[in-house]
């Protein structure tokens, strides 16, 4: 057996064990074992195969956390689900785009009408559940887009009314929420709860371009990342100085354009490699090699620098000045950049003509 079949082996050992964890200090021992053989992994094989792998790690994580976290509410005297529910991911989860150290970008779907002993039941079972992520490493998301939280824990019904208000008001943050859950992804529990979901949510876009003009609005805030000479445009001040912002100047901007295209064709895949695919297929809205620009951001997302504290991992997102001294790193920095910039013109173009049109 090479060594590679051997890390593969291990790898495939490990988290089918990470679904059988008997408790949260076992999840997060398990979760430490397999991100040690994805380390090794990194850089050896294809960065599409090494996200999957990664995902792969991420959504057995979540599951064991679900059941775990049910045989807590169960021993805290709480009792067993009063109704089927949905875990859901959005975020870079929902993309399947998740590195070793993001953060909670997560939901519910609680099946049936509002009820106060449902209430009650997923509140705790929501703030247990988020206690448990955060315990296995990952930290809690600043915009509080939460199991724990009740603008993202809902019943159905409840949900269609919040989707249904976003979609009716065309100012930046009910806008930015609705994008958000253009990423959503089902997890754990009852997938028919969120196959009704995404049918509901999609269905607000037909014919509604005054909402398109309202993503669009969103989607064309860019982060500037190249000169007027097209050099890279490096941090100035503060503890990244001199390195570039992966995340916010390349990575975000390429998600972003390819999620309104896809959004636009009512494509459900929430992967950006997956919805490349189709839009590449089908329509001719990209340039070329924009899937060579996102693999180039996915490569460098995962290898900027990183912390480890008590074996969980927290990175950065900016490539450190060092790693930008590299010639070939440049060089596919900056015309990763220039699709980027080529990206964001057409979709500028786009909401220029609907403004004309006054929408």
């Amino acid at each position: 057996m090479t060594q590679t079949e051997s890390d593969d082996w291990d790898y495939k050992a490990v988290h089918e064990s990470i679904v059988t964890s008997g408790s949260p200090q076992e999840l997060k021992t398990r979760r430490i074992a397999c991100q040690s053989i994805l380390l090794e992994q990194l850089n050896v094989i294809p960065i599409e195969e090494w996200m999957l792998r990664v995902n792969a790690m991420h959504d057995a994580i979540a599951e064991a956390a679900v059941v775990l976290s049910e045989a807590q509410m169960i021993e805290a005297g709480h009792g067993p689900p009063p109704c089927a529910y949905s875990f859901i991911v959005f975020g870079s989860a929902g993309r399947k785009e998740t590195t070793l150290w993001s953060d909670q970008d997560n939901g519910l779907i609680i099946e049936g009408e509002p009820e106060e002993a449902k209430e009650k039941y997923f509140e705790e079972f929501g703030i247990r559940l988020s206690l448990l992520l955060a315990n296995s490493g990952y930290e809690k998301c600043e915009g509080k887009v939460m199991v724990s939280e009740p603008m993202w824990r809902k019943t159905l019904t409840e949900w269609k009314e919040q989707i249904t208000g976003w979609r009716t008001q065309f100012e930046w943050e009910p806008i930015r929420y609705l994008i958000i859950c253009s990423d959503m992804r089902h997890v754990a529990g009852d997938r028919s709860l969120s196959e009704q979901w995404l049918d509901f949510y999609h269905e607000g876009f037909i014919d509604n371009p005054k909402l398109w003009a309202a993503v669009l609005r969103n989607t064309v805030r860019h982060k500037a990342t190249l000169n007027l000479l097209g050099q890279v445009l490096t941090e100035r001040f503060g503890d990244h100085a001199g390195g570039f912002d992966v995340k916010y100047g390349l990575y975000i901007p390429l998600v972003n354009g390819v999620r309104y295209f896809a959004l636009q064709h009512g494509i459900r895949k929430t992967s950006t490699l997956e919805r490349l695919e189709i839009l590449s297929k089908e329509y001719q809205h990209l340039p070329e090699g924009v899937r060579s620009a996102f693999l180039t951001a996915l490569k460098m997302r995962v290898n900027t620098p990183y912390s480890v504290h008590d074996g969980l991992l927290s990175g950065s997102d900016f490539a450190s000045e060092n790693e930008l001294r590299n010639r070939q790193l440049m060089s596919e920095l900056r015309d990763s950049l220039l699709l980027v910039r080529r990206i964001h013109r057409v979709l500028q173009r786009q909401l220029r003509s609907a403004e004309r049109r006054q929408l």
